[in-house]
C-alpha cells in the first residue's frame, strides 16, 4: 500500500478525531449556575431534565456545542441576521434558537463537505489540481446544502399556508359574526382546524400566546405577517390593523377579504386548469405517440418489408 493510499485515510481518520474532540469538549456537563440561567432562559428545561425528556445524548451535545460552532459564521450585520431569521421563521422554524442551531449545521455540513470531497479527490486523482476542485465542490455543496432545504421548506409551507388560508378565514368570519372577539376567534380556528390547516392554526395559536402574554395586538398580528412571509396572509394582517385603528367593523374587513381569496384561489385553479392541455403535449408525443404509430403503422411496414423481399 502505497502513500497515495494510506495519505486520504489517514486525513480523513484526523479530521474525524479532531471533531470528536471538539464535540466532547463541548458536551462536558454544565456547573448548576449555567443549569439556573437556562432555567431563566427556559421555564420548561428543568421539568425537561426531571422527567428524562432532554432528548438524546446527540442531540445535547449539540446544543451544548451549537452555540460555539454558530459563531464561526455568525453576520456581524443586524440586518443580515433580521433577514436570516425571518427566512427560518417562513420556513416553520420560528424558535429562539433556530438561527443558531441553523448556523451550526451549516457549519458541520460544510466540514463533511469538505472531507468527502477531499477523500474522493486524493482517492480518484491524488495530489494535483483534480484534487483540489473535488475539495472545493464538495466544501461548496456542503456550505449551500441547507440553503436550499431551507428554501425548499419555506416554498412547500407558504403554499400551505396560501391554500389553508381561505378556508381558515371563513370560519374566522363566521366566529366573529357570531359574537366572538378576534382572539377568541383565533383561538376557536386554532382548535377546529388544527387537522386540515396545521400551519395555519401554528401561527394563530402563536399569535394568540402573545396577545394573552400583554403583548399589542398591533405588534402580534405584524409578527404575524411577517412569520409567514404570504402576500394574503400581509393583505390580511393590514386589514385588520386598520380595522383596529379606526373601529371598523372587524367582520366586514374579514368577509370583504375572504371573498377576494377565495376568488384568487379558484383563479389559479383555473390558470393550472388551462396549462394541462399544453403540458400534455410532451409525454404525449415523447411517451404515447411512439407506441400508437408502432401499433398502428408496425403491421403495414411489416407487410410491405415482406412485400420487397419477395419481390
Amino acid at each position: 500500500m502505497d502513500i497515495t493510499t494510506l495519505l486520504p485515510i489517514t486525513a480523513f481518520i484526523a479530521i474525524t478525531a479532531g471533531l470528536w474532540a471538539v464535540v466532547t469538549i463541548f458536551s462536558k456537563k454544565s456547573s448548576r449556575a449555567s443549569e439556573r440561567l437556562e432555567e431563566w432562559r427556559d421555564p420548561f428545561a428543568r421539568q425537561k431534565r426531571e422527567g428524562g425528556q432532554g432528548g438524546s445524548a446527540m442531540g445535547n451535545m449539540f446544543e451544548k456545542a451549537a452555540p460555539a460552532m454558530s459563531r464561526a459564521l455568525e453576520s456581524k450585520s443586524e440586518l443580515e441576521q433580521s433577514k436570516l431569521k425571518t427566512r427560518l421563521a417562513n420556513a416553520g422554524f420560528s424558535k429562539p434558537n433556530a438561527t443558531r442551531n441553523f448556523l451550526a449545521i451549516k457549519l458541520i455540513c460544510l466540514v463533511l463537505g469538505l472531507m468527502f470531497g477531499a477523500t474522493y479527490g486524493f482517492i480518484s486523482a491524488g495530489f494535483g489540481k483534480d484534487s483540489m476542485m473535488s475539495l472545493i465542490i464538495g466544501g461548496g455543496i456542503g456550505f449551500y446544502l441547507p440553503e436550499i432545504a431551507v428554501m425548499f421548506l419555506k416554498s412547500a409551507r407558504q403554499q400551505k399556508i396560501f391554500l389553508q388560508l381561505p378556508d381558515a378565514l371563513d370560519l374566522l368570519v363566521v366566529c366573529v359574526e357570531a359574537g366572538l372577539g378576534l382572539d377568541a376567534g383565533m383561538r376557536r380556528i386554532s382548535e377546529e382546524l388544527s387537522m386540515s390547516a396545521p400551519e395555519v392554526c401554528h401561527e394563530l395559536a402563536t399569535a394568540n400566546m402573545q396577545l394573552q402574554m400583554g403583548k399589542p395586538r398591533r405588534d402580534v398580528l405584524h409578527d404575524l405577517g411577517v412569520r409567514t412571509g404570504v402576500d394574503d396572509m400581509r393583505a390580511l394582517v393590514a386589514i385588520l390593523i386598520q380595522a383596529d385603528r379606526f373601529g371598523s367593523s372587524i367582520a366586514q374587513a374579514l368577509r370583504v377579504q375572504s371573498d377576494s381569496m377565495r376568488v384568487k384561489r379558484r383563479q389559479l385553479a383555473e390558470e393550472k386548469a388551462q396549462q394541462t392541455a399544453v403540458k400534455m403535449i410532451f409525454p404525449l408525443v415523447l411517451f404515447i405517440f411512439p407506441g400508437i404509430f408502432v401499433v398502428l403503422v408496425g403491421p403495414a411496414a411489416i407487410q410491405i418489408m415482406e412485400n420487397m423481399l419477395k419481390d
